[in-house]
């Protein structure tokens, strides 16, 4: 899996991340879509940048707290102030 050993602890962070994803700064191309999701071999919880095919092109690990708390940002895009 092409995960970052990163973690996303904070829905600060996540939210940085979001938005590092949408403006283009990661220099990732073909993204379709963000997700929460868990890992299928340990079951822990990451941010995935998914291409049109459905291709992880970037993972992020995030704590418990983050995946409970952050669906709604990853759902609706982080606000922008």
């Amino acid at each position: 899996m092409n995960i970052d050993n990163e973690v996303i602890e904070t829905l600060e962070q996540l939210e940085q991340f979001l938005i590092l994803v949408e403006s283009g700064a990661l220099g990732l191309q073909g993204v379709a879509g963000i997700a929460l999701a868990t890992s299928n071999s340990d079951g822990r919880p990451f941010v995935a940048v998914l291409s049109d095919k459905h291709e992880l092109l970037l993972g992020r690990w995030v704590s418990q707290d983050v995946y409970e708390n952050g669906k709604d940002m990853v759902r609706n895009g982080p606000r922008r102030n």
